[in-house]
């Protein structure tokens, strides 16, 4: 029953607000779905049919309330090398893969592994999707005339200045949908030369169409070709969409179940598929933006792609003449609001290590324009450092007693990256007397490659004609000792306590 509550309590809160949210992120949605579309080479119905359906299935299955998913560029570009080379049929047959792979992944319940993110791999991916979102502008703007500029700069003052201004009801209607009327009645009634969504291409002229299963042989040659695209759609996905799920969690201070939104987000791919759209994942820009003016709950991402459908379909005239400039003016604010400024000062105060991993994923996401590429280097960079700081965290030290006997005290972790500072810190010669005692209270060994440095060091002294005996392994320690080693083994050892 408090399941059922709390479902309801995510449709029923504040449906105004989550509503006129919704249309906000939809107007964000329309250059975007159609410039992505064009990336991966398909028709802009095709990314604009996907959007719909993703955005209504992903309200209901998805585990992040308040999320705006739809077809997104991250996917467009692991999609086109496919689309060209097989035709538009197998880019379905791989989204249906996908989805189902995605399904799997939240059903494992493999969203655990989000954890080894780190915040500077976050505030990374963050900064660097703003930059592409504002760079994704800019060929609108190329050889702009005058008008175009001063519509612009029209648009940002409304969006910015209405909700300062000490009028009744100026936060209650969210400043870019005035953006967007404002500047279509001017653009409309003194004829101003300015593109609009209609050249950015055909816009849909009927309803999405259930085509089933895609038209491929289904054969092993099939899923050969397949294959390899649909695992990098459906991780790209992911990732994409679980780290714009902790974006909201952040901006809304309220968690959300990671494995549901990977296996919702596995369904909506699987429907769109099957209906004829292109896979996607989660859009951060347009997710902050939904978010920024109010939506909170599952109704904003449903209306969200309701209202897309109806604006394409329905009223396809009235938007064909809406000017681009003013979904350009929101989509600058879109990414003015995603970026995380605050970065700037944290990169002084923050270790520098950190600092790296942060830059390191913005550029290589601007370099390869693959948020995933950004965000795998930014937690390969993460797990490197923190091995690095780990393993100077060991330390051996010595004292010898009056009968002779020297005794190591080990403490800190022993593992693959701190093995050889381990077996350093032991020297055979010279010792006082013919007896070693290694105290491992404060230490751990994690890995065989711990387990070996102990045996190498234990070896070493024995070698020299000495003998040692080694206590105060903790049970996970002695745990590892004896799945390494064979039990007969630990009399000779020399280890107590086992």
């Amino acid at each position: 029953m408090s399941f059922l509550r709390s479902e309801l309590a995510q449709w029923r809160a504040h449906p105004l607000r989550e509503l006129l949210a919704g249309a906000v992120a939809t107007f964000a949605l329309i250059p975007e779905v159609i410039a992505f579309s064009f990336v991966a080479g398909v028709d802009p119905q095709v990314g604009l049919f996907a959007s719909f359906v993703l955005s209504v299935v992903i309200a209901v299955f998805g585990g992040r309330p308040a999320m705006i998913t739809a077809a997104a560029g991250s996917v467009a570009l692991v999609a086109a090398p496919l689309v060209s080379q097989h035709g538009l049929p197998y880019l379905f047959a791989a989204g249906v893969l996908a989805g189902v792979v995605q399904l799997l992944f939240g059903a494992l319940r493999l969203g655990v592994l989000m954890r080894f993110v780190s915040s500077s791999v976050r505030t990374g991916f963050v900064n660097a999707l703003a930059i592409l979102i504002f760079a994704a502008q800019l060929p609108h703007l190329h050889g702009a005339n005058a008008a175009t500029w001063t519509m612009l700069a029209l648009g940002l003052a409304i969006i910015y200045g209405v909700p300062r201004l000490p009028l009744p009801g100026a936060k209650v209607i969210p400043s870019p949908l005035i953006c967007i009327a404002v500047l279509s009645i001017l653009s409309v009634a003194m004829g101003l030369p300015l593109k609009t969504v209609a050249d950015l291409g055909q816009l849909p002229g009927a309803l999405p169409q259930w085509l089933g299963l895609p038209d491929v042989p289904w054969s092993w040659q099939t899923l050969q070709i397949i294959a390899m695209p649909a695992l990098a759609i459906a991780m790209v996905g992911l990732l994409e969409s679980l780290m714009t799920a902790r974006v909201v969690d952040e901006l809304t201070d309220t968690p959300s179940p990671k494995n549901r939104e990977a296996a919702g987000l596995g369904v909506a791919n699987v429907a769109a598929s099957l209906f004829g759209g292109i896979a996607g994942c989660g859009m951060i820009g347009q997710t902050v933006s939904n978010v920024k003016y109010g939506g909170r709950g599952r109704l904003s991402t449903l209306f969200a792609g309701v209202f897309l459908l109806v604006l394409m379909v329905l009223l396809r005239p009235w938007v064909a003449q809406v000017p681009v400039v003013a979904l350009v003016a929101i989509m600058v604010m879109v990414s003015v609001e995603t970026f995380d400024w605050r970065s700037f000062g944290a990169l002084a105060r923050h270790p520098r290590l950190s600092g790296a991993v942060m830059l390191a994923t913005v550029a290589v996401t601007l370099a390869t324009h693959n948020l995933a590429a950004g965000v795998a280097v930014g937690v390969l960079l993460s797990g490197v450092f923190f091995t690095m700081k780990v393993s100077r965290l060991l330390h051996v030290e010595h004292s010898d007693a009056a009968d002779g006997l020297r005794t190591y005290r080990v403490s800190g972790q022993v593992f693959f990256a701190s093995a050889d500072a381990f077996i350093d810190a032991f020297d055979p010669r010279g010792l006082p007397g013919r007896e070693v005692e290694i105290a491992l209270e404060g230490a751990r060994l994690w890995d065989i490659t711990a387990v070996a440095a102990l045996d190498k060091v234990v070896t070493r002294f024995r070698h020299h004609g000495l003998r040692v005996r080694v206590h105060g392994m903790d049970p996970h320690s002695r745990t590892l000792m004896r799945r390494v080693r064979r039990e007969g083994e630990w009399a000779d050892y020399g280890v107590e306590g086992t």
